[in-house]
């Protein structure tokens, strides 16, 4: 059976988990995981379809980024599927045929690709983190602006009309903690502008 796993990072991807059913569909797929969740986060989908996936299956994903965060955890899925007998299949390499971990040329591939993967993401970490010491240098990076921050005058408000501090940070989509020192802070401001 071919298993089809789509995965976008955040729920505003709407067009990129239809295109990526779309392609596994067509692909041959007779059932899909799909989920919206940040590589970093729980991946409670592609557990399950590791789970559901029997001696003789094959796992496909279109690329594979939606798979795994870095080369660790790929070699980690892909230990974990050899180990039931599991194949994957990749259906976008770079316009050349689909990647399957069924055969030997595909093992081999696979490594390769997720190692130059890995190291891609490295290197523009690396330019990121240059380019960041060299702003700092020059006086131009701030950092970016606390999200919390930015709403102390809402936080503020809703405190002031009875909103439990709990229920801020739920509906502003924020830690509680930042709904505190947004609190702190704006007392802070008002009895420094009252003396």
């Amino acid at each position: 059976m071919l298993i089809g796993y789509g995965r976008t990072s955040t729920v505003d991807q709407d067009a990129g988990v239809e295109a990526q059913q779309r392609d596994l569909l067509a692909a041959g797929a007779e059932k899909l995981f799909i989920e919206q969740v940040s590589s970093v986060g729980k991946r409670q989908q592609l557990e399950a379809a590791l789970d559901f996936a029997r001696e003789g299956d094959s796992i496909c994903v279109t690329k594979l980024d939606r798979l795994a965060r870095s080369v660790a955890d790929l070699l980690n899925i892909v230990g974990s599927l050899e180990k039931k007998k599991v194949a994957l299949r990749v259906l976008a390499m770079s316009g050349s045929q689909p990647l399957d971990t069924g055969t030997a040329i595909g093992k081999l591939m696979l490594a390769v690709i997720g190692a130059v993967g890995q190291f891609e993401r490295e290197m523009m970490l690396e330019r990121q983190r240059e380019g960041i010491a060299k702003a700092r240098r020059e006086g131009r990076y701030k950092g970016r602006v606390p999200t919390a921050r930015r709403q102390t005058a809402e936080i503020v408000r809703l405190k002031d009309e009875g909103v439990k501090p709990s229920e801020i940070a739920s509906r502003l989509k924020i830690g509680r903690a930042s709904v505190y020192r947004a609190l702190g802070a704006s007392r802070g401001a008002d009895q420094i502008a009252a003396d």
